[in-house]
Formats: structure tokens, C-alpha cells, sequence
């Protein structure tokens, strides 16, 4: 079949539908019923997976390619498996791209704050994602220039109080290096008030909805942030990198990068970390 970026042969409320099913089937029975032999360090102890993320991912990949004939799939566990699974990223067929599970570590410790993350991409694009915190009962829609909405009610960033502190949550330093540490610290500044963040997916709805004015990201999979950056940019917010490009799912991005309220807020978040970089 012939994809069109107009994303008219998609059926997005049967995305949705098919992401709230994967949810519903694999990860909610789960979700505070693990036993222990269900949970696997991949390359650390913070680093897990669990039989949901891995059902869940095996559930969309099945559901979402159904839906659109001739599509990928590029899911986190997947690419664990296969990392040879990227190259769809720069290929010319439709891409989904899923994080089954975004924030395993909250879902292994019974913390609600975790999320499945969706995305259509084509030839770099992004199209349309899906932010579904099941446990929490909230799905964050957003469609390439078409607006971005949480439970159906439109979502805007808005923009930081003049002067207020501004609230960022950057890279958890359970999962950065020396290096990495040292450029993140330069937002511990007047005006700045950073903080580790949680599930990717939720800190990028959380920008959204104007309840954090951005984020400081040193990692790059596609699958934590797709989602996310589409719902900002259909919420009004913006995003960048320390190189003063846009970000690209494909990757190769310098890093860190960032996504904010409003382009003023990115500015001064990337202006902070290019100093130090």
C-alpha cells in the first residue's frame, strides 16, 4: 500500500484502542504481581525488563502492524535483542516505535508512574504519538499539527512566570557517567531548580500540561522520546540540542538536548549545558 504522511489510511482511535488492549492484557494483571524470576537486569541493576514490557511489545507489534499494513515496528525490546532493528528508523516504510513499559523501574517497585509510549514516524517525521499511563488513567494524543490532547481536552505548555524558578528534570544519575554529570550539574544555577527525573513519557506530558518547564535529556533512544517530543511541539513547547539542532529520532545528536515550555526556556536550558559542554 501507498502511506500517506496525511495520515488519513490510519485509523488513530484504533491505535489507541489497540495500546489501551496491550495495556489492559499484559501489563496491568502484572503491574504489583511480579514475581521475581519475571524480572531481568539487562545491564545493570537499574537497567530492567520485565514479562510485561516484553508481552506488551509482542501485543503492539502484532495489533499496531495490522493496522498498518507495510509498517515497522522499532520497540525497545526489539532493538535489545536485534539492534539491527533501528535501521527502519531511515527507511522508507512507516515506523512504529514503542516503549512497551517507559519507566520499568517504577513498574517493578508498584509506582504508578510509568507509561506506554507510541509513535508513527515516517522518513524521520513524526506523526502522531500516544502517552498511555495506564494506572493512572491517562492517554496524551498528539497528531502533527494537529494539537495535542490528555483524556480527550486540549493541552497547552504555556510559558514559565516571568522570573519564576524554573522547574527541569534531567537524566537520573543512576543512569549517567562522570561526564555526563558534570555538564548536567550546570544547571545547578540561580533561576534553575533541576531534580532526576522520572519516566521520560510522563516528564515530557508533565512540560505538556505546564507542570514542568523542561527537561535535560543525555540519552537518545528513540522509544523514551519520540512520543514525548511530538506532544510538547503539539502543545506549543519547543525542543533542541546542545548543537542547536533539532533533535532526531534516528539519532546521532549531541547531547544533552532538551525540551521546554516555550523557545525562550530551551534557549536558556541549552545555553546552560553548551557552556559546559
Amino acid at each position: 500500500m501507498t502511506f500517506s504522511p496525511d495520515l488519513s489510511g490510519v485509523d488513530l482511535d484504533a491505535v489507541e484502542a489497540a495500546i489501551r488492549k496491550a495495556a489492559a492484557d499484559e501489563i496491568m494483571p502484572r503491574f504489583r504481581q511480579l514475581a521475581a524470576e519475571e524480572i531481568v537486569e539487562k545491564n545493570g541493576p537499574h537497567d530492567l525488563v520485565t514479562i510485561a514490557d516484553r508481552r506488551a511489545e509482542e501485543h503492539l507489534t502484532a495489533s499496531l502492524t495490522a493496522l498498518l499494513p507495510g509498517s515497522r515496528v522499532v520497540g525497545e525490546e526489539a532493538v535489545h535483542a536485534d539492534p539491527g532493528v533501528l535501521d527502519a528508523l531511515r527507511g522508507d516504510a512507516p515506523v512504529w516505535i514503542v516503549d512497551p513499559v517507559d519507566g520499568t523501574r517504577q513498574f517493578v517497585h508498584g509506582d504508578p508512574g510509568f507509561a506506554t509510549l507510541v509513535t508513527l514516524a515516517h522518513r524521520g517525521e513524526l506523526l502522531a504519538s500516544w502517552t498511555y499511563a495506564p494506572a493512572l488513567d491517562l492517554m496524551a494524543v498528539a497528531r502533527r499539527g494537529a494539537g495535542a490532547r490528555l483524556n480527550g481536552v486540549p493541552l497547552r505548555a504555556g510559558s514559565p512566570a516571568p522570573d519564576a524558578v524554573l522547574q527541569v528534570a534531567t537524566s537520573h544519575h543512576d543512569f549517567t557517567d562522570d561526564e555526563e554529570k558534570r555538564v548536567l550539574a550546570a544547571l545547578n544555577t540561580g533561576g534553575v531548580a533541576p531534580r532526576p527525573c522520572g519516566a521520560a513519557g510522563l516528564e515530557y506530558l508533565h512540560i505538556a500540561s505546564g507542570e514542568l518547564d523542561a527537561t535535560a535529556f543525555s540519552w537518545e533512544n528513540a522509544w523514551d522520546h519520540a512520543a514525548g517530543l511530538l506532544l510538547v511541539h503539539e502543545a506549543g513547547g519547543a525542543s533542541g540540542t546542545v548543537a542547536g539542532e533539532p533533535f532526531r529520532i534516528e539519532g546521532g545528536n549531541a547531547l544533552p538536548f532538551t525540551a521546554a515550555r516555550d523557545a525562550e526556556t530551551a534557549r536558556r536550558i541549552l545555553g546552560l549545558l553548551a557552556a559546559a559542554n
